[in-house]
This record gives C-alpha cells, sequence and structure tokens, in this order.
C-alpha cells in the first residue's frame, strides 16, 4: 500500500496492438520507464508522444487528467515500469515532463532522472523526491548517500545486484530508512531505479 511517498510500482507487460485505454487520475504524480518495445502515450493536456527504452514521461495529474498508453508495434512486446509517488499538496495544475538520456547517461552508472528543482535536465516532480537509474555491469559498484530522516527504495528492473550485501534479482525491490552510504554492487548486468524519499 505504500512506502513513504511511494504509493504504487506497477510492472507492466503489454501484447502488440493492446494497452490502456483512456482513464483518468488525479492528485498524483505518475511516471513511466520503458524497459523494452515502445510506448504510446496521450493526455488531455494535448501531449502525444511514443517513448522507446530508458525514457521517462512524468504526468502530473493534479486536479485532474485522462490518458491512454498503448503499445504501438504490431509484433513486439513492451514492457514498462508505472510508477505513482503522492504529491505534496493536492489540487495542482496538471503538467507533464519527460527525461531522455544522452550519450554521456548511456555508459553512467548512476543518473538522477527525476527531482523537485528539475537539476541536470532531470524530469520534475511535485514532491521532496529525487529518483535515480542504476544501471551496472557484472562486477561494478555505486553508492548512495542517504540522509537521516529519508528513506531509500531500489526497484530492480533486470538482472542482479547486492545492495548491502543483500542479493536481488530481477522484479524485486528493497527498502531501507536507515542513513548512511548504500552500496550496490551488480553480480550481472543490472538496470534498477534508487528513489531518495523524504
Amino acid at each position: 500500500m505504500g512506502f513513504r511517498t511511494l504509493r504504487v510500482i506497477n510492472d507492466d507487460r503489454v501484447a502488440p496492438g493492446r494497452g490502456f485505454g483512456t482513464h483518468p487520475h488525479r492528485d498524483m504524480e505518475i511516471f513511466s520507464y520503458v524497459l523494452e518495445g515502445a510506448l504510446e502515450h496521450q493526455d488531455s493536456m494535448g501531449n502525444g508522444r511514443v517513448l522507446t527504452p530508458g525514457q521517462i514521461q512524468l504526468m502530473s495529474a493534479g486536479r485532474g487528467v485522462t490518458h491512454s498508453e498503448f503499445n504501438p508495434s504490431p509484433a513486439d512486446p513492451l514492457h514498462f515500469l508505472q510508477i505513482w509517488i503522492q504529491p505534496r499538496e493536492r489540487g495542482l495544475r496538471p503538467s507533464y515532463t519527460e527525461w531522455l538520456p544522452n550519450v554521456e547517461h548511456a555508459a553512467a552508472p548512476k543518473v538522477l532522472v527525476i527531482s523537485r528543482d528539475g537539476r541536470d535536465g532531470s524530469a520534475t516532480i511535485h514532491q521532496d523526491a529525487e529518483i535515480y537509474r542504476i544501471r551496472l555491469k557484472p562486477g561494478q559498484q555505486v553508492t548512495h548517500d542517504l540522509e537521516a530522516g529519508r528513506a531509500a527504495w531500489l526497484q530492480l528492473a533486470d538482472g542482479e545486484l547486492s545492495f548491502n550485501g543483500v542479493e536481488l534479482s530481477t522484479g524485486d525491490g528493497a527498502s531501507t530508512e536507515q542513513p548512511g552510504t548504500l552500496t550496490f554492487t551488480a553480480t550481472r548486468r543490472a538496470e534498477a531505479l534508487l528513489f531518495d524519499l523524504n
């Protein structure tokens, strides 16, 4: 039912030509991270995009918005994560933002993809939350400093890694509310999202 302001993580697999028809949301920050295939997004704010692996779109539903999501391919499956985070306040004006990786991001083990201030080219969220994409080669390691009073959730989208010595595999999630340095080490190629939450 949620961890801090993190409300939902949906691991969605959509058959070719199928999807989710137009439906409403409100008072929720909703973002999608594409892992495989293509995701076609349309919403009542006039946004229409086809996202490919590694790309993120974030929609602030605010006081009300409708959207649809489809797999536009006639042959290829779609796999994406959709995450809901509670906003800092209700009744915000709906908005849309994206994070699109550049060449430097491809090899970076840890990249800020969503933040409350949009720094470093990240998508903007209406909450005190930072989300990082972690992408590691076998044996590669990365750290994250968690401040006192905050909490971390790691969602492993693909591969295998250890989180402070705890072994995780594809689809696993793990959390901590203990401040200090978090260490992630890949036992095989790994891709994950790391949430740093108030």
